[in-house]
């Protein structure tokens, strides 16, 4: 933060203070949506010693019940398997794509869109029309417009006002202007030269694609001879939102992904390339507890199969099937589930820690991957905020050059537009990048929630001054592991080519024995495309 930003945002207090104004009542809140101490009973062995003391079979178990699990979970369903269990660690399924509520208003608490998916991501495009969001019409696929983002979608604070989008525009010379076109042109040129797809199962990996994760993105750019600060500083924030990480911390080939896999990177006041003129370019889903609408539509078939609460804590295959052990919450005792398959549907740190004599490919995934910490803040504002000149009031708002993601307003989908209290949830990674370079985990575990609170009203004050004394309540949720980081070297040391074929890396689908893992963290990076994508292939494998 710039020291005159910091100052602004230490005045608020003073200014009303000079006013003549009460001070604002005292903000409430605390951290909720995840219970760190189950996560760290596994992590510290206190679970280790117990024995079981139920038993119970099924056919299938399945071990995590995120995006990946769920999707495994609707797969086999849709093939008439119902002989099956769900454990999950929280009290409520959903992993970092969850939503919640602050003071009786919806909100999310980790993902909170979902860009419309492209044809390669046709398990993804199966479940929006099995959910009524999508509908062929005349031949042509149609989404329900009360679920795509409302307009105006997004806008950034930048030299003292909101502009439209979020590249930096406004005032910018014409060396700024010219990397915009140039980087465009070199997105556009990869985009011919390999396959981007989503998930990224659907593609081959190529020299090409391989040269791009041997680098990382900055590494990249440096070569490649665009170093101007306000590309940068959107390419940055960009692998931040998507990563976890910034530029200097994820592969080229992740950086480039970003765009190349979806509609490319557009240069401002750039036409479209002929045959791109599609209305549904850049169009995303959303709702006001973000992804958990979806995922909460996925869990409520499951019924009692579902069991939250649960810990895994060992896996192992044995004569006729696996054994999954799992302690329990509500008892506080360990269950033994026998079953033929179990589908592990775990981060690959967890999942290295809980199989027995895991097989090289969990290993290897294992000893690669790190995952970037998180934290989402949902902060209650009891009256709409007074706004600064330039662009609208938009769903994803966010402000140059600071630490955190900026914020999205839940009320942003509501059609009543009468103003009235709404939550913004401000999105903070603390991943390595030019931003955090310390141990953002053991920060999140450390810090008070009114050290994250402080943070957050010092950022969104530089844009909003009546943010203090509107908002009343905080909640914070934090994501020790959040999502894998795409490092240079990833692609390479977990991609199908590096798995032998006795592995069962075969059209997506990672198994050893008895066991099939299911996890976005198997791509390399986490979004719910991936993550579904691969729970689907887990569980239609087993029908």
């Amino acid at each position: 933060m710039q020291r005159r930003e910091f100052l602004g945002a230490a005045g608020v207090a003073g200014a009303l203070a000079l006013a003549g104004c009460e001070p604002p009542p005292p903000i409430e809140g605390g951290f909720t949506g995840i219970d760190v101490a189950r996560g760290h009973a596994l992590r510290d062995g206190a679970l280790e010693a117990q024995q079981p003391l139920q038993r119970r079979k099924t056919r299938v178990v399945i071990a995590g019940g995120g995006v990946a699990g769920l999707a495994a979970a609707r797969a086999l369903r849709l093939a008439g398997i119902d002989d099956f269990a769900l454990l999950e660690l929280e009290d409520t399924p959903g992993g970092n794509a969850r939503g919640g509520e602050v003071q009786g208003i919806a909100c999310p608490l980790g993902a909170h869109y979902l860009p419309v998916p492209g044809d390669d991501a046709r398990e993804v495009q199966d479940l929006l029309e099995e959910l009524g969001l999508r509908r062929r019409v005349a031949g042509r696929w149609e989404y329900d417009e009360r679920h795509l983002c409302h307009s105006p979608q997004e806008r950034l604070f930048f030299r003292g006002e909101w502009q439209d989008g979020l590249l930096p525009v406004h005032g910018v010379g014409e060396d700024t202007q010219a990397q915009y076109r140039r980087f465009a042109r070199r997105v556009d040129a990869l985009q011919h030269a390999a396959h981007f797809a989503i998930p990224t199962l659907r593609f081959e990996i190529t020299p090409e694609l391989l040269a791009l994760d041997a680098v990382s993105f900055a590494g990249w750019l440096d070569r490649e001879g665009f170093g101007d600060a306000h590309l940068r500083w959107y390419l940055d924030y960009c692998c931040r939102d998507d990563y976890g990480a910034g530029i200097a911390q994820v592969s080229a080939w992740a950086g480039i992904h970003y765009f190349a896999s979806r509609h490319g990177f557009h240069a401002p006041g750039e036409a479209p390339a002929p045959g791109d003129e599609s209305p549904e370019r850049d169009g995303i889903l959303t709702w006001p507890e973000g992804n958990g609408w979806l995922t909460r539509r996925l869990a409520a078939p499951l019924g009692e199969r579902l069991h939250g609460g649960q810990v895994v804590v060992r896996i192992a295959e044995v004569r006729g099937g696996v054994e999954v052990d799992a302690w329990d919450a509500t008892s506080k005792s360990l269950v033994r589930w026998q079953a033929a398959h179990c589908i592990v549907a775990l981060p690959v740190f967890v999942a290295a820690r809980v199989v027995e004599n895991p097989p090289a490919l969990l290993r290897t995934a294992a000893e690669h991957i790190r995952h970037a910490p998180w934290l989402v803040a949902n902060v209650h504002l009891r009256a709409p905020l007074a706004d600064r000149p330039g662009a609208a009031p938009s769903w994803d708002n966010v402000i140059y050059n600071t630490r955190g993601l900026g914020y999205v307003d839940a009320r942003h989908q509501a059609l009543d537009p009468t103003p009235r209290a709404t939550v913004l949830s401000w999105y903070r990674p603390l991943g390595p990048s030019g931003y955090d370079t310390g141990d953002g985990r053991r920060l999140l575990l450390e810090r008070p929630w009114t050290g994250w609170r402080d943070d957050l009203l010092a950022e969104l004050s530089v844009p909003h001054p009546d943010l203090p004394a509107l908002a009343t309540r905080i909640e914070i949720t934090r994501y020790g592991h959040a999502m894998a980081i795409p490092a240079p070297g990833l692609l390479d040391r977990i991609g199908p080519h590096r798995m032998a074929p006795d592995d069962g890396a075969r059209r997506g689908r990672v198994t050893a024995g008895r066991l099939s893992f299911a996890h976005a963290d198997w791509s390399g990076y986490s979004i719910f495309e991936e993550a579904f994508t691969r729970g689907h292939l887990a569980g239609t494998a087993l029908a």
